[in-house]
C-alpha cells in the first residue's frame, strides 16, 4: 500500500499542507517500511484553474491507494474516486504522525469533497 500526504516540505516532519491542488508537494509514503517518494506539486501552485484535478492525477500516477490532505474540493475528489484512490481529510499535523494515525485506524476516509469548488483552498 501506498500513502500520499500533501505536504508543505520534503520530509516525513513536513507539516501537512492543507490545500489538496495547491499543495508544496506530496509524499507518497510506504507505511510498513516508512520508504517514500517526493511527489512534485509545484506546476499546481500558480494554476489559474485545474489544480486539484491535475494534483489528483499526479497522486493516482503515483500509485497511491490513499490520499491524506486537510482540504478536497468536489473535482479532485471525483478524480481520485474515479482512479480507486480513497480520500482522508481534516488530517493535520506532520507526515509522520498522519500515517501513524493512518495505520491505528484512527482516521476514517470521505465520502464527498468537504470544501466548494474554486474556494481557493
Amino acid at each position: 500500500m501506498k500513502i500520499a500526504v500533501s505536504a508543505q516540505d520534503s520530509n516525513l516532519d513536513a507539516k501537512i499542507d492543507p490545500r489538496f491542488g495547491r499543495a508544496q508537494c506530496f509524499l507518497v509514503v510506504d507505511p510498513d517500511t516508512w520508504d517514500f517518494e517526493i511527489v512534485d506539486n509545484k506546476q499546481n501552485l500558480q494554476a489559474p484553474a485545474g489544480a486539484g484535478i491535475q494534483a489528483a492525477q499526479i497522486v493516482s500516477d503515483s500509485g497511491a491507494d490513499a490520499v491524506l490532505t486537510f482540504n478536497c474540493g468536489p473535482k479532485a475528489f471525483r478524480t481520485l474516486e474515479a482512479a480507486g484512490v480513497k480520500v482522508y481529510v481534516g488530517v493535520e499535523g506532520t507526515v509522520k504522525e498522519a500515517v501513524e494515525a493512518f495505520k491505528a485506524g484512527k482516521i476514517k476516509p470521505t465520502d464527498s469533497a468537504n470544501v466548494d469548488a474554486h474556494s481557493g483552498i
